[in-house]
């Protein structure tokens, strides 16, 4: 990546956009800034007031279930280097692991400072089954080699819900929490956009391929609903404010051309 500080990427031929914005230069800057001085997410200093005994399981329910996304994220990434169709998308994905790694890491690292040592055991008591189910879903379509299929699973969908679900957690969480929030948050943001640039490009002039994911989304839906509102349900965010939270998703689908 260029030393200019003022460099923009925008006004490169966009096979040149692409490499750029897909290098291990290019993420090593996005995440330098909101990283430098933390420890596990969060700045050592910030005050970390004692949560009362229902605000604590609720907010361990949660981190397991942030656990159980992160590891989806984190096994999908990893399998999709080896698919992925050239080499500036292998080179973002090899990034992407390296981020959904140090969420996982950080999330089970609250979940240790809030009491809980046999972290895969209260993982796997509390997950939210549609997630669970989601998650093996995902991972089939790595399996099988299925790039778009796999990228709009994980980068679109998955990425758009935990992006909108920790922005939604970070207005109201203790202080630690919100600050590990933010900075996952940043690197969401850069997931979900490699998505649904990538299918955008590649979907374009593709009526067939559209048609095929559309299908899978039909698949994926009832499970993307029940992850959503289970969420949202343990944020304790107001049913009447749950269809807003979920425009995001439903505007990036309608921009690929996945709507049914």
């Amino acid at each position: 990546m260029s030393s200019d500080e003022d460099f923009d990427p925008h006004v490169l031929a966009e096979d040149a956009f692409i490499e750029e914005v897909q290098s291990f230069e290019f993420w090593f800057g996005a995440v330098e800034g909101y990283l430098s001085g933390q420890e596990y997410g969060h700045n050592p200093e910030t005050p970390d007031p004692p949560l009362d005994e229902t605000q604590r399981d609720r907010l361990i329910t949660t981190l397991c279930n942030y656990c159980v996304g992160e590891t989806a994220a984190l096994e999908g990434a990893s399998g999709l280097v080896s698919v992925a169709p050239n080499h500036p998308a292998k080179i973002f994905m090899a990034t992407q692991v390296v981020d959904e790694a140090r969420h996982l890491e950080v999330f089970l690292r609250r979940l240790n400072d809030l009491g809980i040592s046999d972290t895969a055991a209260e993982i796997e008591r509390r997950a939210n089954p549609a997630l669970v189910d989601f998650k093996d879903a995902l991972l089939k379509l790595v399996a099988a080699g299925d790039w778009d299929a796999a990228v709009f699973a994980q980068n679109v969908i998955l990425e758009t819900m935990e992006f909108t679900v920790f922005r939604s957690h970070a207005q109201t969480a203790d202080p630690v929490t919100a600050e590990i929030l933010e900075g996952v948050i940043s690197d969401e943001r850069r997931h979900f956009g490699f998505g649904e640039n990538d299918l955008g490009r590649r979907l374009a002039d593709d009526p067939a391929g559209r048609a095929r994911l559309r299908v899978v989304r039909s698949e994926l839906d009832s499970m993307v609903l029940g992850v959503f509102e289970g969420a949202l349900a343990d944020l304790e965010v107001p049913a009447s404010d749950r269809h807003a939270l979920g425009r995001d998703y439903l505007e990036t689908v309608e921009r690929l051309g996945l709507t049914q």
